[in-house]
């Protein structure tokens, strides 16, 4: 269970999900402009939209969480209106992003 108060940050720029711990991390500091240590969860998607990655910093080392779609895609919010590939999402955003959409 996710804490409500834990931030959300999706890069909705799409990824290339052999990345790791360390590359994605980068991304989060480089592409995002933001602390991938700071506790926040920070999601990826994959290029085609079937595989997402979740990378959160716990004060004692990285988590991945990775989740592949069979029969679905990921859907990613909007950041068109924003200067970086990113959106800000709670808990309950993150759950119908984590089930995905039928093709």
């Amino acid at each position: 269970m996710i804490p409500v108060s834990v931030r959300i940050f999706v890069c909705t720029e799409r990824q290339d999900m052999r990345r790791s711990f360390d590359a994605l991390a980068l991304a989060v500091r480089e592409r995002l402009d933001l602390d991938p240590e700071s506790g926040a969860l920070f999601v990826f998607a994959s290029k085609r939209g079937n595989r997402l990655k979740v990378l959160w910093f716990d004060h004692n080392g990285y988590c991945l969480l990775y989740k592949r779609l069979h029969q679905a895609l990921f859907e990613l919010p909007d950041a068109s209106r924003s200067d970086r590939p990113l959106a800000t999402i709670d808990v309950h955003a993150l759950a119908t992003i984590l089930r995905g959409v039928e093709k």
